[in-house]
């Protein structure tokens, strides 16, 4: 859709021939801007609440530059995951924000935070994926919690936070080794819990294989899990349940 055609469906809006309801549906299809390396989906975020991100993961820094400043200018603001220290100087923009830990830059984030997201780590090898999670979430425009390195090797660090983990609306677990600490927060709170699998553990733990089985047959019902290491994926579900209602 160029200009022209946006201009005209705006006009019809204002003097009643076409419903906002009708706009709104053309507007969810609007085409991507070809870059010729790259397709960029402007309105991703019109149709299902979450805009497109980069992925900056074998990605040549020069062109994960040139997609964020095509994003900055029609939207104003974006998010790369996988980032890296050098990405974060190229872009060269003093409201960017990179979060070293969770290998983050965004600009622009949503300032008025929504709802109740908490996010819990099973050990502090875990906290790289679970900060990946919440600064995701954040982004988005939840308000999130921490709650960090209450795995089940000490279970009391856990119980000590019950009246944390049951007023929240979701609830994030991040954890590897055995993959158990998503079953034992199921087990005590009555909101969703989404469980993440991290690549965390010794020879057996297969990459975080290990931690996924365990989390895809648990007997506690209302599980979701996601990706090995997915802490952006667990981030955008947890806003989209949070968002709801």
């Amino acid at each position: 859709m160029d200009t022209k055609k946006l201009e005209s469906l705006l006009n019809d809006v204002r003097n009643g021939k076409t419903s906002i309801g009708k706009a709104l549906d053309t507007l969810k299809h609007l085409p991507y801007e070809d870059m010729d390396f790259a397709k960029i989906d402007h309105h991703r975020g019109i149709r299902n609440g979450v805009p497109e991100v980069i992925f900056a993961k074998n990605k040549k820094t020069d062109d994960v530059v040139a997609i964020a400043n095509a994003m900055l200018k029609k939207s104003g603001r974006f998010l790369i995951t996988k980032a890296s220290e050098e990405i974060y100087r190229t872009l060269n923009l003093k409201k960017a924000k990179f979060y070293p830990e969770s290998k983050i830059i965004s600009y622009g984030e949503t300032k008025n935070k929504k709802g109740h997201i908490l996010i819990i780590s099973a050990g502090t090898s875990d906290i790289p994926v679970a900060e990946e999670a919440e600064v995701t979430a954040s982004f988005l425009g939840s308000r999130t919690e921490r709650l960090y390195d209450v795995g089940v090797a000490g279970i009391h660090r856990l119980l000590s936070h019950r009246k944390l983990i049951q007023k929240t609306r979701v609830i994030v677990v991040v954890a590897g080794m055995e993959g158990a600490l998503p079953s034992v927060v199921g087990g005590l709170a009555d909101k969703p819990v989404i469980a993440v699998p991290t690549s965390v553990g010794y020879g057996t733990s297969l990459g975080g294989l290990t931690a996924l089985f365990a989390m895809l047959n648990s007997c506690v019902p209302g599980i979701a899990v996601v990706n090995i290491d997915n802490g952006f994926g667990a981030g955008c579900l947890s806003h989209k349940i949070n968002m709801m209602g």
